[in-house]
């Protein structure tokens, strides 16, 4: 039997950071589906590829290798991940991700690999619509003011100057986007656990998800 664990949530409640803790506690592969519309931004911006330039962009994407390796997303054999978290790939993602034949392509990939292995994914629509048939699924949130400020620390660590308020404001207009959106929006799949992660430390929420999964595995 497989194993699919599902996490959704809105932009900065540390599911990729969390998912990546509990992929290599049980030991599966973790696919960060967040990445891989940044790095198909990030391409396209490199080409001034419009979002409404919609044949161009699947040619682009259709061209493209993309692969995750040790946590790192690879195109065409080169280490993308560094490039995909800036305040461009930031504003600029959500007009691309909500294109139909966009999220198709990529949809088809991520459950081709949820087919072949043991996968825990992130993002927006895992649960309700890409693993719709996970047997765990869970909904990880936070309040956008301390989303904010998790994100300005990180962002801070990295020596790259942003503003707090710059950053609340980018994660409220993409919580609206995202939740808004005509193609598949970000909500809680139904029979999806919610997490409000505010006050916890992202080692809390590994344990939690992580007893939960050992859990519903022994019960099989």
């Amino acid at each position: 039997m497989r194993i699919s664990i599902a996490i959704d949530g809105p932009a900065g409640a540390g599911k990729s950071t969390i998912a990546k803790k509990i992929a290599n506690k049980l030991g599966i592969m973790y696919i960060n589906t967040g990445l891989m519309y940044r790095a198909i931004t990030l391409k396209a911006l490199e080409k001034n590829i419009a979002p409404d330039d919609i044949e161009t962009l699947i040619q682009l994407i259709d061209s493209i290798d993309m692969h995750f390796k040790d946590d790192k997303l690879y195109i065409s054999g080169e280490d993308i991940t560094s490039r995909l978290n800036s305040q461009v790939i930031n504003k600029s993602v959500a007009s691309y991700a909500t294109i139909p034949e966009l999220r198709e392509r990529l949809v088809e990939m991520q459950r081709n690999l949820s087919n072949k292995f043991n996968v825990i994914m992130d993002g927006r629509d895992i649960g309700t619509v890409v693993l719709k048939n996970a047997a765990f699924k869970f909904y990880l949130t936070a309040s956008p003011e301390e989303r904010a400020n998790r994100r300005y620390k990180e962002l801070a660590a990295k020596g790259i100057e942003v503003s707090y308020e710059e950053i609340l404001k980018d994660i409220i207009d993409r919580d609206y986007k995202d939740m808004h959106r005509e193609v598949n929006p970000l909500k809680k799949a139904d029979d999806a656990i919610e997490i409000d992660s505010t006050s916890l430390s992202i080692d809390e929420v590994v344990e939690f998800i992580t007893k939960h999964v050992k859990l519903g595995l022994n019960s099989l």
